[in-house]
């Protein structure tokens, strides 16, 4: 027999071939295979579970990529079909911006179609992973992305257990997870990714396979998923491999992603659904804060977590989110500077900050700032991409003085709530089998 699920996409797709070759596919079925991979098939279970999904068309010119575009209502989200890590895929918020992007995706495409999906705004992503012997269901991990959707879960940071989900939350995405898993005839490891909007659980996509993330949740829960699932594809059970039930570590698990910006000076930094990590870090602690905190510091961001001056610029649309940021460095002891226009939404807000130009205002400027080593960490969000942009060359510039640089305000959060841990505990060092040793909680 052959395995196809542990060799992301491209063993998926050459299943069918497999199969007619006459090779034994172990496992979950070629049929069940294309139900996940038939967008049609795939939404008509998803209906038949009461599970929602972001409404979408499919498109394969450009013309009719405008027209689907139109009917499912921007922002919407172009995916070219076929693709390996999110690339040519874009958020895109206007037609003035789809006419900019088509052009990528049809050609990334090679006339496969092009999926246009809602996207959803201030959304957050979960992936989970699901392991099957055929009768027992049992997910390894609910991972909860610290960035908000839109970011590719391959740059994505996650936590292990979720940081901010109900418990009534977590249990609805294990419950819909087991319904998927049975509705496919799942055999051995399966993933699904989620947004959660509102409180409302939508359905992203489905992998029958082992997804990035199976690795990193094996060493979080000490137990060798792909392992069990080469096992259980060859007829064994979950019982009798000893994990039949779910495990909730009590420590947190922080998946970073590392990126190779600093070998490539110029490009822009900014993450979005295509993905541009090389490489991955782990952080582990019972704290919170403190597993980001050493994940920030294992993927060679250097946070200063004493003080120093923050160079804060958001797009419109996070204005009232930065508030609670600002606070929070202000409270820690951080001197903030920023443009003027987040200077005066600030100032609204009854706090001080320090004004400067952007690039294009004229020095002194940001810029000169970062020059001199005088800015130690960077916050801006962005409101586009392409070289020309003020905000891109400021974040080339912090790559290139190795300044750390946040551009999400989720991860903006998650930063500060490392740094007041740090600065309560300190950092100590345990073995991964140590953490393993603690009691864990079954669900």
């Amino acid at each position: 027999g052959v395995i196809v699920q542990l060799g992301g996409q491209t063993p998926l797709n050459l299943a069918e071939g497999l199969e007619q070759a006459g090779l034994n596919i172990l496992g979950t079925s070629t049929e069940s295979i294309d139900f996940a991979e038939d967008r049609k098939k795939f939404r008509e279970l998803l209906n038949r579970l009461d599970t929602k999904q972001p409404t979408s068309e499919i498109a394969f010119t450009a013309e009719e990529a405008r027209l689907m575009a139109q009917k499912v209502g921007y922002p919407v989200l172009i995916r070219p079909s076929y693709v390996l890590g999110g690339r040519a895929m874009e958020i895109v918020y206007d037609e003035a911006q789809l006419k900019k992007y088509i052009r990528y995706a049809v050609e990334a495409s090679d006339r496969a179609p092009i999926l246009i999906d809602r996207f959803l705004e201030d959304a957050i992503e979960v992936d989970v992973d699901l392991i099957v012997d055929g009768h027992d269901f049992v997910v390894g991990g609910v991972l909860e992305h610290i960035e908000e959707a839109g970011v590719h879960s391959g740059d994505a940071a996650m936590s292990l257990p979720p940081f901010s989900l109900s418990e009534s939350l977590v249990s609805d995405l294990i419950q819909k997870t087991k319904q998927l898993a049975k509705g496919l005839n799942i055999v051995g490891l399966m993933n699904v990714q989620y947004a959660i909007q509102k409180g409302e659980i939508y359905c992203l996509e489905v992998n029958p396979r082992a997804s990035r993330t199976v690795p990193f949740v094996s060493k979080a829960i000490g137990t060798p998923l792909a392992k069990l699932a080469a096992k259980v594809m060859v007829g064994k059970t979950l019982k009798e491999l000893g994990f039949a039930k779910e495990v909730v570590p009590s420590y947190f698990s922080i998946k970073e992603s590392v990126f190779p910006f600093v070998k490539f000076p110029g490009v822009d930094i900014i993450l979005s659904p295509e993905m541009k990590s090389t490489g991955e870090v782990m952080g582990i602690d019972e704290d919170f804060g403190l597993a980001y905190y050493k994940s920030q510091q294992a993927a060679y961001s250097e946070i200063p977590p004493a003080g120093g001056n923050v160079f804060l610029s958001v797009k419109s649309a996070d204005k009232e989110k930065v508030v609670r940021v600002a606070k929070g460095l202000s409270a820690l002891g951080y001197h903030i500077v920023s443009t003027k226009g987040t200077n005066a939404h600030l100032a609204k807000h009854g706090i001080g900050t320090e004004a400067i130009n952007k690039l294009g205002d004229g020095s002194p400027h940001i810029g000169d700032r970062i020059r001199a080593k005088d800015i130690q960490l960077i916050i801006n969000t962005p409101t586009g991409k392409g070289p020309m942009l003020d905000e891109a060359k400021i974040r080339s510039l912090a790559v290139s003085f190795r300044i750390p640089c946040i551009t999400t305000i989720n991860a903006a959060q998650a930063l500060i709530a490392g740094i007041e841990s740090f600065r309560r505990k300190g950092l100590s060092v345990k073995t991964v089998q140590e953490y393993l040793k603690k009691e864990k909680t079954h669900v």
